[in-house]
């Protein structure tokens, strides 16, 4: 008896074991494509592979493609795991970001300017608010964005927007309305596309898309999404809570290691910044003297 009893308490530690384990498993689920986002334009130009888990769009001359989140969000902790066209991508967007339209404009958004073979692919940063961008900051990296799968992240929250390439934050824009200094404040919903941005991507539009090397691809993994649902119609007043981890005081401001990630990227592989440009901006906007 005492042994058959032993035997059935074993089970059940195992048995809770698993369903912890299960739990945690459960909690960031490598979801299919279909859970969170929908095609939104060039539905040709889009593959389905790995289970779902994976899409590749596709660039010719008739087409790019793009897809989006089903639903709009009021903060939170977005992520794309993405891989650009290999060799020649001169004229080519690849852009992930976060993106209103409507009444208001606002957006927060990756966008990778293609180049030719040998040359570096540019990362370019922006933040609308209120209509108003024009705050544009552009990076070269560190690897070959088209060899490799990569994740580019926004942490978005009421205090800070930061752009992470991995784990590495990139650029760091404060909410400093207090100031006057316009912040993304609406509800937005997550929008990643491939086109043609030959007018203006590539030196300044002067190298044009080759489709004699297409169609071009980009592909893209991770479809989860961290996020306080909040639609266009109906606000969440509940995305500041820090209920929320991305609300949590720690992420109200970088820590030091990443402080210093911050300045040395900053210093290596910035190739232009909104807030050094005297010609275009003889008086710097307002968010360019923060400390």
């Amino acid at each position: 008896m005492g042994l058959h009893l032993w035997m059935i308490m074993k089970m059940m530690v195992v048995l809770s074991k698993v369903i912890f384990l299960l739990r945690v498993s459960d909690a960031t689920p490598n979801v299919s494509f279909d859970e969170n986002y929908k095609i939104i334009w060039g539905n040709q130009h889009v593959q389905l592979l790995n289970q779902r888990r994976e899409v590749q769009l596709s660039l010719d001359k008739s087409s790019g493609a793009g897809f989006g989140s089903k639903l709009y969000f009021g903060s939170g902790s977005f992520q794309m795991k993405i891989k650009l066209p290999a060799k020649d991508s001169g004229g080519i967007v690849t852009a992930f970001y976060l993106f209103l339209n409507t009444t208001v404009h606002e957006e927060m958004d990756f966008e990778f300017l293609g180049n030719r073979p040998g040359k570096p692919v540019i990362l370019q940063t922006n933040v609308f608010t209120n209509g108003l961008g024009g705050r544009e900051q552009k990076f070269s990296l560190w690897f070959d964005p088209g060899a490799n799968f990569h994740y580019y992240k926004l942490l978005w929250n009421d205090h800070q927007v930061v752009f992470f390439v991995d784990d590495t934050p990139i650029r760091v824009y404060k909410n400093n309305i207090i100031r006057g200094v316009g912040y993304p404040t609406h509800t937005l919903q997550v929008i990643t596309s491939f086109w043609d941005g030959s007018s203006w991507a590539t030196d300044g539009g002067k190298t044009k898309v080759n489709y004699s090397n297409a169609p071009f691809h980009a592909n893209f993994q991770d479809f989860n999404i961290d996020g306080c649902i909040s639609m266009p119609n109906s606000p969440n007043k509940d995305c500041a809570s820090q209920k929320y981890w991305w609300n949590n005081k720690k992420y109200w401001q970088l820590n030091p290691q990443q402080l210093k990630s911050l300045e040395d990227v900053r210093k290596k592989y910035m190739k232009y910044d909104y807030c050094t440009d005297k010609s275009r901006y003889p008086i710097p906007r307002p968010e360019c003297s923060e400390k």
